[in-house]
């Protein structure tokens, strides 16, 4: 018998940001718009970026809409 495991995980990282109008609706903390890259890799080899632009809490981290 064969087991095949694949490891795939995906990072989101903020690469930069500014400070927004608006609280958050799920704690109330400020928030910000900032540019976001996701990217996913298999094994340990990124083989898929994606940029976008979300508006995210600064205090939980929530994002609270994203741009494509």
């Amino acid at each position: 018998m064969v087991w095949l495991c694949f490891l795939v995980d995906q990072r989101r990282k903020v690469r930069r940001s500014k400070p927004a109008a608006g609280t958050c609706s799920r704690c109330g903390g400020g928030a910000s718009v900032a540019d976001m890259m996701t990217q996913t890799r298999f094994c340990c080899v990124p083989f898929h970026y994606k940029c976008w632009k979300a508006i995210i809490c600064t205090f939980c981290g929530a994002t609270l809409k994203s741009y494509t």
